[in-house]
């Protein structure tokens, strides 16, 4: 029954696709927020994106201003990153005109002097952007991949990753782990997300809640010393992104697995707090 379901959303998938290539990019980006907006609870549990809201709110203690419409704002997201896929080429073709970079000097001295980092980030709006921009700025990298459950939607994305944003793509797990291993001993700059719950992490606190949490970029740091870069993205203007690249940190090889992990949850938070709709808070984190 799930290999039939899988089957027909991907059939779907397929003719949205073909939609919002003949519309233009950005007719197909309000479409893509309409299609969210309705179908999204459909698609994605409502109950669990106002569990994440609570949490967020509860710990950043009205530090933030969380809008009514956050439902809606999240489907809204889920929509337009949708569409976006159809136009990856156009990005990479084109990527100083769609996205604005902030903290150029960072990535420019990353590359100059030739260094191997750990770019971190989170499921904020079109996360695919960022290992684009990396890898098309000349730095040499690999980027960490969950597979998608649906095995036919996951064929599709994995040739659009590799094609358009970062040909070497490393699928999570431990099956990846030799193959991180080789990148890195050639040094290579490695790009993955940490926001998802993993059950081969270790639990660390996330807004003030235990959450089981990647340790992949502590364990790469006490192995190979490498500086570890914050990347955040941000839509506006519905179809323009503000990409920023942040001062790249150092850590002590003293510094515990668990110490460094927590430091990084802690500078995702300040980049979800920014703005919560941005995120895709969609992912049950801390179950």
């Amino acid at each position: 029954m799930k290999f039939i379901n899988y089957f027909f959303q991907s059939v779907i998938i397929i003719i949205l696709f073909f939609i919002f290539k003949i519309i233009g990019y950005r007719n197909a980006s309000n479409l893509g927020s309409k299609l969210g907006t309705i179908f999204g609870k459909f698609i994605r549990s409502e109950k669990i994106i106002l569990k994440n809201v609570e949490i967020i709110k509860k710990y950043s203690e009205n530090e933030i201003n969380i809008s009514n419409n956050i439902v809606n704002n999240v489907y809204s997201n889920y929509g337009r990153i949708l569409s976006d896929y159809v136009y990856l080429k156009n990005f990479k073709n084109s990527l100083k005109t769609n996205v604005n970079l902030i903290g150029e000097k960072y990535l420019e001295e990353i590359k100059y002097k030739n260094k191997k980092v750990v770019f971190i980030s989170g499921h904020f709006n079109n996360f695919e952007l960022m290992a684009m921009y990396i890898n098309a700025s000349g730095i040499n990298l690999a980027a960490i991949y969950r597979p998608l459950n649906n095995i036919f939607l996951n064929q599709i994305m994995e040739h659009i990753r590799i094609k358009y944003i970062c040909k070497n793509q490393i699928k999570k797990g431990k099956s990846g782990t030799r193959i991180l291993l080789n990148f890195l001993k050639k040094n290579y700059s490695i790009a993955l997300m940490i926001d998802q719950r993993v059950s081969e992490g270790i639990k660390s606190d996330f807004f003030g809640k235990p959450a089981f949490t990647t340790t992949i970029p502590a364990q790469i740091i006490k192995k190979f010393d490498c500086e570890i870069v914050p990347v955040h993205i941000e839509r506006y203007d519905n179809v323009k992104f503000n990409l920023t690249i942040n001062k790249p940190l150092k850590f002590d090889k003293n510094t515990s697995i668990e110490e460094i992990t927590l430091r990084l949850n802690k500078i995702l938070e300040n980049m979800i707090i920014k703005d919560p709709s941005q995120w895709i808070l969609t992912h049950n984190r801390w179950k």
